[in-house]
């Protein structure tokens, strides 16, 4: 019997990945915030995480309101999400937030920030947005106008996998705050954008800046990831305010890779595959009232 015991955990363990533990991917949604069909935090991550539920190898949890119910929902998780509010009222900098985030980057875990989520303080949050994603959005340096960058050519990347050009109107950032010459980041959305775009107005404050405008002919990074010398990933992706939008099989499918690439799991050639309907759409949004806010 010992003897079959012994048997039966070598072949388990030569076997190894086919008896693996899912990855852990931690989706944090915002509170409500603006008007109906704009930043659905809630609504859209339940919707990537129904895009990913039959994912091998992935386990996806989704907390609400800005943050976990409880911190050692995060002890076992491989990758952590936002889509949130962000500026100063973002979750990861709130009370000893960006010290218990900073720690589970050190062990490897990957962090990734959506839409206004890539946006903290200068002086808080900042210098642990660069290391741990690459870059943010500092306010008066990038800007957040509506427009519809054209996005045509990809990198050699798994988060690119299977996307094709596509062009959506939305409120993507521009002009981040990267690491000093790009060190070690990798664009993954580029597009440039009209000087009628960086001319403004955007939605706050309205602009328009002169350092945009002189920039005029450039490209500019609305998605980009990067790979950290603690083994952990991290990305940021600008677009996300039109709740509508994840019905474009190729902006949404930008993230879903992202998403599992975040978690070290193998994002698929054609990338991950998913279907969004009309009525997928309409479900788990927050009741708001009320004329839309921007």
């Amino acid at each position: 019997m010992i003897k079959f015991a012994c048997l039966l955990a070598f072949c388990l363990f030569m076997m190894g990945p086919a008896f693996s533990a899912d990855k852990k991917l931690v989706l944090i949604a915002g509170k409500p915030s603006h008007g109906p069909g704009d930043h659905e935090f809630r609504a859209g991550m339940l919707l990537l995480q129904k895009c990913l539920g039959q994912f091998p190898g992935l386990k996806v949890v989704v907390e609400c309101n800005g943050w976990v119910s409880d911190p050692k929902i995060l002890d076992d998780a491989d990758a952590v999400a936002l889509y949130a509010d962000g500026g100063g009222g973002n979750p990861f900098i709130q009370a000893d937030r960006l010290e218990l985030l900073d720690k589970l980057a050190r062990k490897g875990v990957g962090i990734g920030c959506m839409h206004y989520a890539v946006e903290v303080p200068k002086e808080k949050g900042g210098v642990q947005f660069l290391d741990w994603i690459g870059g943010y959005y500092e306010t008066n340096w990038s800007c957040n106008p509506f427009w519809s960058p054209d996005y045509q050519t990809f990198p050699k990347h798994p988060i690119a996998n299977g996307v094709k050009p596509f062009s959506c109107k939305d409120e993507w950032y521009m002009h981040m705050r990267f690491r000093p010459e790009m060190k070690g980041v990798t664009p993954i959305l580029v597009a440039k954008p009209s000087d009628e775009v960086r001319k403004g107005p955007y939605v706050h404050p309205r602009g328009p800046y002169q350092h945009i405008i002189d920039d005029s002919g450039k490209d500019e990074v609305m998605m980009w990831c990067v790979e950290r010398p603690d083994g952990g990933r991290g990305f940021g992706w600008t677009g996300g305010h039109f709740h509508k939008n994840w019905g474009n099989e190729n902006y949404r499918k930008v993230v879903l890779n992202a998403l599992v690439w975040l978690c070290k799991l193998d994002v698929p050639p054609e990338g991950v595959a998913s279907t969004v309907t009309d009525e997928d759409l309409q479900q788990n949004l927050d009741p708001k009232g009320g004329p839309k806010k921007k």
